[in-house]
Order: structure tokens, then sequence, then C-alpha cells
């Protein structure tokens, strides 16, 4: 049997066991759904079918519960600041002072008077990177400036104005409808940008242009791939005070990201995204349509979320909760992936464009690296950007991951289970690193080594994913408590078949993305050709 033939009969077993797997788990999603719907909470009367709508995620009931009006306030901000464009031919000043002044009503609707701290705060780093900018501890002052008000606004709850003198206590009662700390978080990621692209602009040996053009096929059709527009320095006059906070607060992409660099938002203040034509971003929000369509089908019939929310996991066998798990990652991926692209959608037709957060689905990746780089991957790109390299990138790999995972758990929240979730992670890349650097020093030279090869790496994947679903679910369903809970439930004799098959699982799932990788690259060689 040829090795083409023995892929093809592979890819077909794979595919047969992928859909038996698929029936198994959505048959008994349905099951546990309809048995446990009275014990759960946080579900209310849906659309679908009279079932109910597990709304227990409190971001997710938010944002779906707003849509419609914010739907209307972007379509009205995003005409408004087009026409202008258009009819008084600005360029980046100009849409800057736009874009400040739609961004900072929209800020006032969301945070009231809380608007004051992030004025403040802004303000103060800017005349930080104005003074201490171009000196050699920069970085320092940046870095402790900023990580100083990350925690701080966590530890004292955003502040209260009557700390600061009781005649300031009446704006207490006008702190908007959202709280600003949270939103902050990704304002401090702009304000460390800005800083860093600002200390870099006349370091222009950090990319070599002509190069990356050579590799880069967006670059190399004519247009500008995102790289160039964060790498290229802009000049020294969009680093104003009403660039920068127009950056900071620009609407489309405040609340939520995806985060954009400094140099790649300025640049394309003067000179609208040209990558998406018209016919493009109508397409893509319909895309968005049809995925919001599939997230209200998955909240009708499939309460994932619920079950994770009650702690009724605690009373399911270990298949079950393994199913459970399964589908609150899933459900998280989607729900990122609508909030992620409904911002970036509105940006696109604003004309600035921001990396894609969600690139790639949940289910098609099989080690770290990849997972990590399309899941908040505008976000690992501004690590990677402004945080490993800095540190020593590749040179101090091992050492790095620890400093970057743990600032990850810090910006999203200060707790616990955060810190065990970005621990655990860092644990389960060390071995992965390793492989891949003994791997990499490897070389197949013959057909039964390549096939030996494909195994390991697809028992590798096997065990990557598992890492990861254990470190996801320590860190935002069950906790650290849960963890000994987790271990004896799977590892004692009724869970060890469950584990096995659920690893089993994953290996022939990550043998499916091999040919999937396969199939992409002979079409990429195709295209080239």
């Amino acid at each position: 049997m040829t090795e083409s033939n023995w892929r093809r009969r592979e890819l077909a077993f794979l595919i047969v066991y992928a859909v038996a797997f698929y029936a198994f788990v959505i048959r008994r999603s349905l099951q546990l759904s309809h048995d446990y719907y009275t014990k759960l909470y946080g579900l209310r009367p849906g659309w679908i079918a009279n079932r109910l709508n597990d709304a227990s995620d409190a971001q997710w009931r938010n944002f779906r519960g707003n849509l419609q009006i914010l739907t209307v306030v972007f379509g009205i901000f995003t005409l408004v600041a087009n026409v202008l464009r258009t009819y008084r031919c600005l360029r980046a000043k100009g849409m800057a002072y736009v874009w400040l002044l739609i961004s900072l009503a929209y800020l006032s609707y969301l945070h009231g008077a809380c608007i004051i701290f992030i004025l403040t705060i802004a303000s103060a780093n800017f005349l930080l990177v104005k003074i201490f900018g171009r000196t050699k501890y920069f970085s320092y002052l940046l870095w402790t400036f900023n990580l100083s008000f990350l925690v701080c606004n966590r530890v004292y709850g955003g502040y209260q104005f009557s700390s600061f003198g009781q005649h300031w206590a009446f704006l207490d009662n006008f702190r908007g409808t959202f709280r600003w700390h949270i939103c902050f978080n990704f304002v401090v990621l702009r304000m460390i940008s800005y800083g860093y692209d600002y200390h870099w602009m006349d370091q222009n040996n950090r990319f070599d242009q002509e190069k990356h053009i050579q590799r880069c096929s967006t670059c190399t059709s004519g247009k500008i791939c995102y790289m160039s527009l964060q790498e290229r320095s802009v000049q020294n006059d969009k680093f104003s005070f009403a660039v920068y906070l127009c950056y900071l607060v620009y609407a489309p992409l405040y609340i939520a990201g995806p985060i954009i660099s400094f140099n790649a938002f300025a640049s394309q203040l003067d000179t609208p995204q040209k990558n998406y034509s018209s016919k493009q971003v109508v397409w893509y929000g319909f895309r968005w349509i049809l995925s919001l369509f599939l997230m209200e089908l998955m909240t009708h019939f499939f309460y994932y979320n619920a079950f994770a929310i009650s702690g009724m996991w605690k009373q399911l066998t270990p298949m079950d909760n393994f199913i459970i798990g399964y589908g609150v990652l899933n459900f998280m991926w989607l729900k990122f992936f609508l909030l992620w692209r409904y911002f970036r959608f509105w940006s696109l037709i604003s004309g600035i464009e921001a990396p894609e957060n969600m690139p790639r689905c949940l289910n098609n990746c099989y080690n770290l690296e990849t997972f990590w780089k399309n899941w908040h991957a505008s976000y690992n790109k501004w690590l990677v950007r402004y945080m490993y390299i800095p540190l020593g990138g590749a040179q101090r790999k091992l050492l790095n991951v620890w400093v970057v995972f743990t600032f990850v758990a810090i910006w999203h929240d200060l707790e616990w289970k955060l810190l065990s979730w970005a621990w655990l992670t860092c644990l389960f890349f060390i071995p992965e690193i390793l492989v891949k650097s003994a791997a990499n020093t490897f070389k197949v030279q013959s057909v039964f080594g390549e096939f030996l090869l494909r195994e390991l790496n697809a028992v590798a994947g096997a065990v990557t994913i598992t890492c990861l679903m254990v470190a996801n679910l320590v860190g935002f369903v069950i906790g650290p408590s849960g963890i000994n809970w987790l271990i004896s439930g799977f590892l004692h004799k009724e869970g060890l078949p469950t584990f096995g098959g659920m690893f089993i699982s994953f290996y022939i799932g990550t043998k499916l993305m091999f040919h999937i990788s396969d199939s992409q690259q002979k079409r990429l060689k195709k295209s080239t050709m």
C-alpha cells in the first residue's frame, strides 16, 4: 500500500470517528441540559423552540442585551466620522480630533465622572514618555508606572471621589454604567505601546523592511500588512497629545479590543485601511451574523456555562464532566470570537484595521504555542513585541514564559485561580519547548522515521490538549481548590476509562489536524506556483 493510499484511508477513519464523537457529545449534552435544567442558575426564557436560554455568563449577557442599542450608536458614530473624513478631507490630526470627541462622548456615558481618572492617569503617562522617553532607564519607569496603576485600580475598586475630599463626594453618584477600571486594563496596554513606539522611533534597525516584503504575501501584493504598520515608525508629529488620547480611547476598540499598536493606529489615521474591500467588509459582517446565530443555538440547547456557574459538575460522572468542560471551552471561544469580531468589524468600517483575535478555531490547535498565537492573537502580538523580545526573546524562553504569563494573569484580575492557570500553563510549556528544541536537531531520513515522528507528534498533541483543558478549567471554572477533585475523579477506577477515551479522542483529533495542515500547505504551494 502506497503512502498516499494509507493517508486517504487514515483520513476516512478519522472523519468517521470525529462524526461519531461529536454525535455522542451533542446527544449527551442535550440529555444533560434536559435532566438538570431545573437545578441550574442563569437560565432565562429564550426565543428558539420554547427553550430556556443560558444567560449565566455576565459578559455575554451584557453584550447580547445591549447589542441593538450598541449597533445603533456605533452606526451613527461611524457615519459621522466617515462623512467628515470624506467631505473635509481630514488627515491624521483632524481625524484624531473627530474620533477623540466621539470617543469621549461614548466614555462619558459608560463611565460618567470617572472619565476624570482615565484622563488624569493618561496625561501623567504622556508626560512621563515625553520627559524620559529617550533615556536608558525609560523601560523601568514605564513598566513601574503602568503596573502600579493596574494593581491599584483593582485593589481600590476604581477609587472613590470621596477619598479625595468630601467636596468631591457628589461625583460618586455619577459613575456611569460600566466600571472604568475594567476597561482601563486595555488602556494600560495602549499606554505602554505608545511609550515603547516613541522610545524606539529612531531605531530603524529593528525591522528589515525589504526582507519582510520578500517573505510577506500581503506586502508583495501591494498592500500593507499589520506587521509593517506596527514595525515602521511614524513621524514625530503623530506622537502629539491629541493622537495619543484618541488612540487610548478610540471607541470601536475601547471596551474589548482587539489590541493595536500605536504605530499601526496612527499610520491608518492618515490613510484608511485598504486590505479589506467594501465587499469583503460586508461579507465579514455577514459571517459574524451567522456565528451569532450559532451562539444562540448553543445557549438555547446546551447549558454548558450554567453547569459550571451552578457547581453541578461536582455531581456528574467523569464522562459528563469531560463533556461539560469541553463545552465550556467551546462556549468561551465562541463568546470571545463574537465580541472581538464585532468591535473589529466596527473598526474596519471606520478605516482602522486591527489584528484578528481568533484566526483559528479552538478545535484546530494541538500545541501550546499555536493555541496562544490564535487565542486573543492581538494580545499575543502585543506581548511578543513589548515584553517577550525586550526580555531577551527565544534566548531566555524558559524564563520569559513565566514572566509573560504571570503578567497576563495579573492583567486579567488579581485572583489566585488566574495565577494558578498561568503557572500551570508555564509548567506545561516547558516540555513542549524542550521537545521542539530536540526535534529541530533531529532529521528524518526514512519513511518509517517520518511515520514514527508523526505518531509521536500526535501523542504529544493529545498530551498538550489535555493539559490545556486542565489549565483552563482550573483558571476559569473549578479554581485551584478543584485540582485534587479533578485528579481523583479521572485517575480513580471509574474515571480511568473516560480518561483513556478522552486521550484517544485527542490523539485522533490531532491526526485530523495534521491532515488539515497538509491540505492547507498543498493549496498554498499551488497558489504560489
